[in-house]
């Protein structure tokens, strides 16, 4: 196989074919520097990884960008954290042009109306937010999704409380649903290919849910943490009047 095939669609890790979109193209600067070009429009030479962050953390540790590149380059550790920059940048940008678009509301009771709805795409909460605001956010998307008989729509928990709000107005935000329309499945898209990277999973499997005909917890809801009963709140932080406003 040719080096050109190769730089075409092929991770230099793995060394498998992939689609575009399940790859991250890097080139290099004048200074020789690996950069992610994550748009995939840069000139010049490019070499593809994974876009997973323990692939590129790999490829990284086998110097295998001075292979690909057959130069000298400058690929340290600190790449994967860049990449991940990029990215969650480039997320929180296109959250910014949803809620301009009309495509994106905050709000515990927003957010449950538009899961309950059918409007929403995907869910947010934020990483530092209540757990009992996630679990009622994965109920309300269970208990969409079933009214639908449909998939389960994801939960990101990709961003803290203060991230999505200077991304969003400069508002305080815990709760968020990115709505159907252009800006809001470019969105959606971001958000996956982040949450991928990342090795997270916004599928809800991981979630403690309730028996909500009961109000009883889950029989693994708790294990373990025998400090903390049903009913009671790990709040992390937040206060209950910020989780309802947000």
């Amino acid at each position: 196989m040719t080096e050109a095939q190769l730089n075409d669609r092929m991770c230099i890790l793995s060394r498998a074919e992939l689609p575009p979109e399940e790859l991250i193209r890097f080139v290099t600067g004048p200074d020789g520097a690996v950069v992610a070009d994550l748009r995939r429009r840069l000139p010049g030479r490019g070499a593809h990884v994974e876009a997973r962050r323990t692939a590129i953390e790999e490829a990284v540790r086998k110097n295998l960008f001075r292979r690909a590149f057959k130069r000298d380059v400058i690929a340290g550790p600190d790449l994967p954290a860049q990449v991940d920059g990029q990215m969650a940048r480039s997320v929180l940008g296109a959250l910014g042009l949803a809620r301009k678009a009309g495509q994106l509301v905050t709000g515990s009771a927003k957010v449950e109306a538009a899961l309950r709805s059918g409007r929403a795409l995907a869910a947010l909460h934020a990483s530092d937010g209540a757990a009992d605001g996630l679990r009622k956010l994965s109920g309300a998307a269970t208990a969409a999704a079933l009214g639908r008989d449909e998939s389960r729509v994801p939960i990101f928990r990709s961003f803290t409380s203060d991230e999505l709000g200077l991304a969003l107005g400069g508002v305080h935000v815990i709760h968020a649903a990115v709505l159907a329309g252009d800006a809001g499945a470019a969105c959606v898209k971001r958000l996956r290919a982040l949450a991928k990277f990342r090795g997270e999973d916004p599928s809800g499997s991981d979630l403690p849910m309730r028996d909500h005909a009961s109000g009883a917890c889950g029989p693994d809801e708790h294990a373990g943490h025998s400090s903390n009963p049903c009913g009671t709140d790990d709040r992390r932080g937040t206060t209950p009047a910020q989780e309802a406003e947000a």
